[in-house]
């Protein structure tokens, strides 16, 4: 796979480790929801750079106090069709304030690309032999949005308020 971040492809330092893979300090590992929460303790004291598969379905809000200590938060996407993973990167982003990478993992596609970065992820995993230019052109689109986001976009009717406002003055 392929990784897309914050528009560029990199090369992807982090490994998915099995349940069963032990986790070691100087290799940056994610782990699956269910394993860092039955392993919580142990993963937390480690020093190694964790982060967290999280699955449709699975709450993200249990992992609230270990944010800070968590420094990717991976969202599955099983099917294409499947968005609860948009709302749980809402929920990281607004709800949480978490300042960490969010990445988009499983069926990820270019025509989902704008709306993942409006709802917060930075990252993206994507079939080998996508380039990345593919994807910002995705990006560059659309220039105006009708709705708030966390990426730091301001909504068009926003923006028409905050020019009437000042047109006022």
């Amino acid at each position: 796979m392929a990784l897309i971040k914050n528009g560029t492809q990199v090369s992807d330092q982090w490994i998915t480790a099995d349940d069963d893979t032990p986790v070691q300090a100087d290799i940056p590992t994610i782990v699956s929801y269910k394993r860092f929460l039955a392993e919580r303790e142990t993963l937390v004291r480690s020093r190694a750079e964790l982060g967290v598969k999280v699955s449709p379905g699975e709450d993200v809000t249990a992992l609230e106090r270990d944010l800070p200590r968590l420094q990717v938060i991976a969202l599955d996407f099983p099917k294409f069709t499947d968005g609860r993973s948009y709302s749980a990167a809402r929920i990281l982003r607004q709800r949480l304030g978490f300042e960490g990478e969010i990445r988009a993992t499983g069926e990820v596609l270019r025509d989902q690309y704008l709306f993942m970065q409006r709802a917060g992820f930075d990252s993206y995993e994507v079939k080998d032999g996508v380039e990345a230019r593919q994807w910002l052109d995705a990006v560059r689109e659309f220039s105006h949005y009708y709705q708030p986001a966390p990426n730091g976009t301001s909504a068009v009717w926003a923006s028409r308020h905050a020019h009437l406002a000042a047109a006022a003055e």
